[in-house]
């Protein structure tokens, strides 16, 4: 049974806020019916941070029986000297070889469902990772081209997709297209269905100038590359609709009207996002063969290792992975 396996969740830089979280929601396991997991890294970056019970196992077999009374550790011991809040190219290298054997756990069907912890992108590039991120590693590692890897942030009351992620403001517009737009509005659909169970999920577009453009008088991206995306989507049979103001769309009666809202850009999408879901808010990965979420944060550097880090995101990732990972069971089940 998939549910007898537990989730991978890699604890991304040591000296970042990944470890206390990652324990923090094992200690509130039974008060969020969190599924059993397994941490992989550096277990003395658990130890830096957290006094409560660790065990170091060997295969994620042995997560079962000890994930009742104990933290299970995979521990990928090469992290150097672990200080929190000060990050290294060693940690990097933890974190690196952390996150390269979840995924491999995940891959194998060891696990069931892969979670990351916050790693810093500064730090791997120093070390010569080339990704934008995680989830562009991770949808290499799956043979997933990078149009069709969608990340959304997702809270209770809404789900996001930003078009276009890490770039510069002043190149979205060169970036977008109606190719883009199409392929991540059907990875959107496809993945609602199959990790939120929506059946009929319904796509709201964001615009991309002020006002979605009013009528091409601030710009035409909206005529010319939004508006024809959504109706090739429409034509599809998705139930796409907009564009619309950006500024219009996150009140709760608009997000009543949708399960998710694809942006233009990354600050159009997680501003929101973060401003209403900051401390549950989750970013799962849509278009891969395999679930694949995180905490929508970062490493938190200078309140690493002072017991101040809220683990309410991770809480919320590792749940998210847990009902995904169940509802595509479930899916797999009936089509059989």
């Amino acid at each position: 049974m998939p549910q007898s396996r537990p989730l991978a969740v890699s604890m991304g830089d040591p000296a970042g806020i990944g470890p206390e979280i990652i324990a923090k929601a094992w200690a509130a396991r039974v008060a969020h019916d969190l599924p059993p997991f397994v941490a992989i890294g550096d277990i003395r970056a658990i130890e830096r941070v957290w006094s409560g019970p660790v065990v170091r196992i060997a295969d994620p077999t042995e997560t079962a029986t000890v994930f009742a009374g104990a933290l299970p550790v995979l521990s990928v011991e090469d992290a150097g000297e672990i200080v929190p809040g000060n990050p290294d190219v060693e940690g990097a290298r933890c974190a690196l070889h952390a996150l390269e054997l979840a995924v491999g756990l995940v891959k194998t069907g060891a696990a069931r469902a892969l979670v990351t912890g916050p790693v810093s992108k500064a730090k791997l590039y120093a070390i010569g990772f080339t990704h934008p991120g995680q989830t562009e590693f991770v949808a290499e590692r799956f043979g997933v081209a990078g149009e069709n890897a969608v990340m959304m942030l997702a809270g209770p009351s809404l789900r996001v997709v930003p078009i276009t992620t890490h770039v510069p403001l002043g190149d979205v517009a060169s970036l977008l297209s109606v190719d883009l737009i199409v392929a991540k509005g059907r990875a959107t659909a496809r993945g609602l269905t199959r990790n939120f169970g929506i059946a009929a999920p319904r796509l709201a577009f964001a615009g991309f100038n002020p006002h979605a453009g009013e009528q091409g008088a601030l710009g035409r991206e909206e005529i010319d590359i939004i508006a024809p995306a959504i109706d090739l989507l429409r034509a599809e049979g998705i139930d796409a609709t907009g564009p619309f103001a950006a500024d219009t769309l996150f009140h709760p009666r608009a997000r009543a009207t949708y399960d998710a809202v694809l942006c233009c850009y990354h600050d159009q999408a997680l501003v929101p996002l973060k401003t209403i879901h900051f401390d549950e808010g989750v970013n799962i990965t849509l278009g891969l063969p395999i679930v694949r979420t995180s905490p929508d944060h970062g490493t938190a550097f200078p309140i690493a290792g002072k017991n101040l880090a809220e683990p309410g995101a991770m809480i919320a990732a590792i749940a998210m992975a847990g009902q995904a990972s169940d509802r595509r069971a479930a899916q797999s089940a009936e089509s059989r």
